[in-house]
């Protein structure tokens, strides 16, 4: 006994010496609810257990160890899952949310690896529904492109953020594309400037790639179109494509206190094979404090353009949630949306023309 008491003392010392160099958390969210949708995948109506519906089911790992001379090294490390069957959201990544080691500071703040993108950073700002639920705007921005890589992260990145000046903050970013012989090939280029202040939040990233694979896993016929491409109809195997893109992303929130504003404007082009596509989106929203909750609202407008031989058409998005808070780190939540597509497009639908419609319904813990 006396022995495991000193053995226990002993690791103890140990473990407080190391805590006090280093302090590495434990963090993640637990989503899930039910869903209900008719016209997404077929005409039929559906209901499921959904993972994931207001936030990503996840679990990661930070750390960050005082280096002396203003320098700490930080670093992240984090898995999505689906907590409806246990399974990993990517099969083939282990930390496929974010992997990247940094160093903050006086100047700011560099790290290296996967990371979300400022376009991400931009978009969830303004989107009311913090894009997720069934008003999530990166289902229709760039016609559902921004809910993909290299759009919402990237591979291979070092990314600079400034501190925050007067309210202003900037970061770059730049992916490798790793191609021996064309430092060019797939490389990436992203930038992000906002301005936080009061009840302003102004928020302006622009992303480009060239040559980057876009996959597509069940896409639709409107994801196709957007990379000046057709599909046989119906949803498709994952298909990698090497295509060129870039988009532009600006928008803003103002706090009234009864309510806040949000309105965004996107405009996204690719190109495949010499075959030019544009995408033009807006965004218009609100968010309304009710008693210890808040009621979400949106309009998303998604216009598909100038493609030789793609059919060009609107798609028209209306969605209305709201999240209800029991504690600190548990809410539940609902949420209602309507998809209406021109004859020649079927985003958010499995077929040309088709209006859909999605409610869900669930509880979401954080730790």
């Amino acid at each position: 006994m006396k022995r495991s008491l000193l053995a226990l003392a002993v690791l103890g010392t140990f473990g407080g010496t190391a805590s006090a160099q280093t302090a590495i958390s434990l963090y993640g969210i637990v989503d899930a609810g039910v869903r209900y949708e008719k016209g997404i995948t077929s005409d039929e109506r559906l209901w499921r257990l959904q993972s994931g519906q207001q936030s990503s089911s996840r679990i990661g790992f930070k750390g960050a160890e005082d280096l002396g001379g203003g320098l700490t090294g930080v670093f992240t490390l984090e898995n999505g899952f689906n907590v409806d069957d246990g399974t990993l959201s990517s099969a083939n990544t282990l930390f496929n949310r974010q992997a990247w080691l940094g160093l903050n500071g006086g100047f700011g703040s560099v790290k290296l690896g996967r990371q979300q993108t400022p376009l991400y950073y931009a978009v969830n700002a303004v989107d009311p529904f913090g894009i997720n639920l069934a008003g999530n705007a990166q289902l229709f921005f760039g016609s559902g492109l921004y809910a993909r890589d290299p759009f919402l992260r990237t591979n291979n990145t070092i990314n600079y953020t400034t501190p925050n000046i007067g309210g202003f903050a900037a970061q770059v970013a730049y992916s490798f594309g790793e191609q021996a012989g064309d430092t060019t090939r797939a490389r990436q280029t992203d930038a992000g400037l906002s301005y936080v202040n009061g009840p302003i939040n102004v928020q302006l990233a622009y992303h480009d790639g060239n040559g980057v694979t876009t996959t597509l896993s069940g896409a639709t016929d409107t994801q196709f179109s957007a990379l000046g491409l057709t599909s046989s109809g119906g949803t498709t195997p994952t298909v990698s494509l090497p295509a060129d893109i870039e988009t532009a992303f600006v928008g803003a929130t103002y706090d009234f206190r009864v309510a806040k504003a949000h309105l965004g404007f996107g405009l996204t082009e690719v190109e495949v094979a010499g075959v030019d596509r544009k995408n033009r989106n807006l965004l218009v929203g609100a968010t309304v404090p009710v008693g210890p909750g808040i009621v979400m609202a949106s309009y998303n407008r998604n216009d598909a353009r100038d493609a030789p031989g793609v059919g060009d058409g609107d798609t028209d998005h209306y969605a209305i949630g709201y999240s209800h808070p029991v504690s600190k780190r548990t809410n539940f939540y609902t949420s209602f949306g309507y998809t209406k597509n021109d004859e020649n497009v079927r985003l958010n639908a499995f077929a040309l023309g088709e209006s859909s419609r999605l409610f869900n319904l669930g509880v979401r813990h954080s730790f």
